[in-house]
């Protein structure tokens, strides 16, 4: 492990767990991607509940191992390495655990954390048809009848809403507050009126199933409700910080797994009588790649620290390194295919299956247009 300031002992191992059932996984992704296989990734999960990977850092109390936020995200990094399906999924579990900590009461936490903590799953489901990167303008609508709340509405590209135990629904109770009217609820699986969609047919991660989901006129108790009235997209804000260093983590490991992968090859491929690895073109494709995940690393966990720490600039830090990783993540797994050539562009090397799993890293949670939004509002004001 790189000597950052940011890590301690317990972070190696954590690391050196997350590396045992890595590969673990690493054996199935290729099939999982290549037969869009929930089943793996959902099987995946679980097993991360065995190891007590899901919660890392949630309180004990509620079911998590009470670490930091850094260890989360080497759990994460390294997960990625070996199944970009499973750490997608392993991203939106948390987003609806984190969910819960961040709105929910003692008694929510203490009822659903451990569950989710250990071999339930969930889903974040925030984005509509009409809402993805405008969060605020949602039209899924969540009105009090008595002692329930009605839910009205339809999301759209909810990672594991297919497999999900419950989902963390986020509707609006109160239009004329328009951000500060949406709240968010805990909605199981077998609501009445809750109907899961098709799972889309993906470019990358295709092991994570993305669907919508429609809702019509779901009951949920009164209690379901997280936090008070008007307090969800502000807690969704915060989640999604979070989510954005997930993002930040997932590509540090693909970047790291697609990197190693070049050097092994240009070392042994030869060409004019010399390993490529000897040529200067190569050489300099291989310092910018290493250049690039140095970068990713140091602003991901930069990031995760100043947010664990409730240091000032978390929220911007975390935009800067989701923007950064992301993009640069492109420019690093297009270069491993380029240096492995036409190997490279076949599914006998899994460079190509990190090339289209990149992708996403550049619109989920958060486009790059949003992100460079949220740091220029942060440095110049609004």
């Amino acid at each position: 492990m790189a000597e950052y300031p940011y890590f301690k002992d317990i972070h190696e191992d954590v690391r050196q767990i997350a590396r045992g059932v890595a590969a673990e996984f690493k054996k199935t992704a290729a099939e999982a991607d290549e037969n869009s296989d929930y089943s793996i990734v959902e099987r995946n999960l679980k097993r991360l509940g065995e190891l007590n990977l899901l919660g890392l850092h949630i309180p004990k109390e509620f079911g998590g191992q009470g670490l930091d936020l850094i260890s989360y995200m080497v759990a994460l990094e390294e997960i990625e390495k070996a199944c970009g399906g499973t750490g997608m999924s392993y991203d939106a579990q948390t987003l609806a655990i984190d969910s819960i900590n961040e709105a929910g009461s003692d008694e929510q936490r203490k009822k659903y954390l451990p569950l989710l903590c250990k071999d339930k799953i969930s889903a974040f489901g925030l984005s509509e048809p009409g809402a993805g990167s405008d969060s605020a303008a949602l039209k899924t609508t969540a009105r009090l009848e008595g002692d329930q709340y009605v839910i009205n509405g339809s999301k759209h590209f909810i990672t594991d809403a297919a497999i999900a135990d419950i989902i963390i629904v986020y509707a609006v109770t109160d239009p004329e507050k328009k951000a500060h009217g949406i709240s968010s609820f805990i909605v199981p699986k077998d609501t009445p009126g809750l109907k899961i969609g098709k799972v889309e047919k993906k470019m990358g991660v295709k092991a994570s199933p993305t669907t919508e989901f429609f809702m019509d006129n779901c009951r949920v108790p009164r209690e379901n409700i997280l936090g008070t009235e008007g307090n969800g997209f502000i807690a969704a804000m915060k989640t999604l910080d979070i989510g954005r260093l997930a993002i930040g983590a997932q590509c540090v490991g693909l970047s790291k797994a697609a990197l190693e992968i070049a050097v092994a090859y240009a070392k042994e491929r030869e060409q004019f009588g010399r390993t490529i690895a000897k040529f200067q073109a190569i050489q300099f494709m291989i310092a910018d790649m290493a250049t690039k995940v140095a970068a990713m690393e140091n602003l991901t966990y930069h990031a995760a620290w100043l947010i664990q720490e409730g240091k000032e600039g978390g929220s911007q830090a975390a935009a800067m390194a989701k923007l950064f990783c992301s993009e640069e993540t492109l420019d690093v797994t297009d270069k491993a295919i380029q240096i492995l050539g036409g190997v490279g562009f076949t599914t006998d090397y899994p460079v190509e299956r990190f090339h289209r799993d990149a992708k996403i890293m550049t619109i989920g949670e958060g486009t790059s247009e949003v992100q460079r939004l949220v740091i220029s509002r942060a440095v110049i004001g609004r």
